[in-house]
């Protein structure tokens, strides 16, 4: 049988949430503060996954004005099948609240937001034999509602509080023979996270935890992958079962950093007694009987098509006027909406780091403007790689702080940006002295968890700064997201002939 490989969707992509149609599978992902909102994957085989759209792509379905803060906006989507539907209920955390939408092919169009007014974040969805519907969501708690109209039929009730552990969350309802199982996440979304399960005759409980609970944890392991939750479970239809979840992959030494974000990783299941249970998460499996490799996507967008793919992404917005594929044909101009990527407002299209080594290239002609290339993690924490007035510089923004790193002179005209992400030969830090102790010369270790270098070639290349990549990880910065290496304008207008994106060695 064929191997797998971890994650099965890489980057920025938690929350995973699963459902099959026959013998197609589809994933859905939080997005939290950037448009268009929740990535949906399709698969054939549950290793090879092609994104199809986003769930939310208009602004009648999500509005996420400036206020909203970092990690913000949309969280835990539960994605369903049923009746001839699609179905997809999440949270806007800083907007209206929960609300679900219809479709009735994964790929769109969905339909506006049905809002139900319910408490608490990650809501599921579930149906009983005879249509009754279930929405249970964090706290953790159970509510029969009407989905089609948003309305409240009974409750919220409680149904299980977890083990004991913090944050009890990300809840998931599932009958499988004459049982039903509520299968959530406690520990916090950190190194702590775990999966537990309880069961019940009745979808409404009363509910008996595992005797093995929790079923599944990386905590206080020296696994590679760590942080394990937000799990979602899905049979197969030679009658299999598996588990997609999130995890993180951290690097560098401790305290360790993690800067792509929450992952999607696989894990497969089997019943003993009734109760699900989960092996270890490993960077490689056996993969699943049905195997259906993908034609690779191209590194390379050229700004050919007619419209923007599925997978670039803009903080809060994408207003029509601060982008264009049709004003200046194989180019993708960007207009400046904000003078600063410091604050909610600037134009920027940028799509998730996938890879921890990895190149991404842009050729830019600014014009009279100002804009580049940005590893952003949010307003507090981005790199630049910024071309404007004959100047390209690389700005440094980390919390408070924001320096100009280099700058050189550059003739106008299109050139190439680069950047560069790398795990090996780290960057380290800058030590001089001896040991007080032993006299001896102190050692240089590199502690980050890459490092980011950053490339003007104009005529030839030119190296302007190498960054130490852990002042853009969740560890310093704090949040729920992870890399996003985007295009921007600050000032003007520019415009991109290409944005190229190379994993180097798959990881």
């Amino acid at each position: 049988m064929p191997e797998y490989r971890n994650p099965i969707v890489g980057g920025f992509h938690p929350d995973p949430s699963i459902c099959r149609v026959g013998e197609d599978y589809y994933l859905a992902c939080s997005s939290f503060e950037y448009f268009p909102g929740v990535p949906i994957f399709h698969s054939r085989d549950l290793v090879h996954w092609r994104q199809i759209g986003n769930i939310l792509d208009r602004p009648e379905q999500l509005d996420l004005p400036p206020s909203v803060r970092a990690s913000g906006g949309i969280w835990a989507p539960t994605l369903r099948h049923h009746d001839g539907l699609f179905w997809m209920i999440t949270k806007n955390v800083t907007g209206q609240g929960n609300f679900l939408v219809t479709a009735e092919r994964a790929e769109g169009p969905w339909s506006d937001p049905i809002w139900i007014d319910l408490p608490g974040i990650d809501p599921d969805l579930a149906w009983d034999s005879d249509g009754t519907c279930y929405c249970t969501f964090s706290g953790l708690q159970q509510a029969r509602i009407d989905p089609k109209r948003g309305v409240i039929m009974e409750g919220p009730w409680p149904v299980w509080s977890g083990t004991g552990l913090a944050w009890p969350e990300g809840p998931h309802l599932y009958r499988r023979g004459d049982w039903w199982y509520l299968l959530m996440s406690e520990g916090g979304t950190h190194t702590g996270h775990a999966i537990s399960v309880a069961r019940a005759r009745s979808p409404r409980g009363p509910f008996t935890p595992a005797p093995a609970n929790p079923i599944l944890s990386h905590r206080s392991t020296n696994r590679p992958i760590q942080a394990l939750g937000h799990a979602d479970l899905v049979d197969t239809p030679e009658g299999d079962w598996w588990m997609v979840l999130l995890g993180i992959r951290p690097k560098g030494r401790f305290p360790y950093h993690h800067v792509l974000g929450r992952e999607t990783f696989l894990a497969p299941v089997t019943w003993v007694d009734d109760w699900p249970v989960v092996g270890p998460v490993e960077e490689h499996g056996q993969a699943p009987r049905a195997w259906s490799p993908l034609p690779a996507e191209p590194e390379r967008d050229d700004f050919d098509a007619t419209a923007l793919s599925p997978r670039w992404i803009s903080p809060r917005s994408r207003p029509p006027h601060a982008w264009s594929l049709t004003e200046r044909p194989g180019w993708l101009t960007l207009r400046a909406t904000g003078d600063t990527l410091d604050r909610p407002g600037a134009t920027f299209l940028g799509r998730r780091q996938q890879h921890h080594d990895v190149r991404v290239g842009a050729r830019l002609d600014p014009g009279a403007g100002r804009g580049g290339l940005s590893v952003r993690l949010d307003e507090a924490h981005h790199y630049d790689l910024e071309v404007g007035g004959g100047q390209a510089r690389v700005i440094a923004r980390i919390g408070p702080v924001s320096h100009c790193v280099a700058s050189r002179t550059v003739p106008p005209g299109p050139l190439d940006l680069i950047i560069d992400f790398r795990t090996t030969d780290v960057l380290p830090p800058t030590v001089t002295g001896r040991d007080q102790l032993t006299g001896d010369p102190l050692g240089v270790v590199a502690t980050g968890p890459d490092t980011v270098t950053m490339t003007i070639d104009a005529a030839e290349p030119c190296v302007l700064a190498e960054l130490d990549g852990r002042y853009l990880s969740t560890e310093v910065a704090t949040g729920f997201t992870g890399r996003v290496i985007g295009m921007y304008a600050t000032d003007g207008s520019v415009s991109f002939d290409w944005y190229d994106y190379r994993p180097i060695g798959g990881a």
